[in-house]
């Protein structure tokens, strides 16, 4: 997915969560649904929980794209992480998340 496509999708108006923000649209003629990941810096501060969060976040849209979605989607986290623990991400936090989002999509 180009960064034209994802601002694009990020005009549309998102479903929401405490923590994420998913964007859809139906995907261009001819093509796969595809996936955009936005986790800024600023809301999850160690590159670590950023990259867990992208790998849990395609694993979640990839199980429902091969089942029932068939949409272009973009998600974008929403909310800080790690507040009560010091910026990290730890396995309750996770088990939320991951939550939301399976809830969303």
């Amino acid at each position: 997915m180009n960064s034209a496509r994802i601002s694009e999708l990020l005009k549309t108006r998102p479903k929401t969560s405490s923590y994420w923000g998913v964007y859809s649209a139906t995907p261009l003629v001819d093509s796969h649904p595809d996936l955009g990941a936005a986790v800024a810096k600023k809301l999850a501060k160690r590159a670590v929980d950023r990259n867990r969060l992208k790998r849990m976040l395609r694993e979640q849209v990839r199980k429902a794209q091969s089942s029932r979605l068939t949409l272009d989607v973009v998600v974008k986290l929403r909310a800080p992480i790690g507040r009560g623990t010091r910026g990290r991400l730890r396995s309750k936090e996770k088990n939320l998340i991951r939550n939301q989002l399976l809830g969303l999509v």
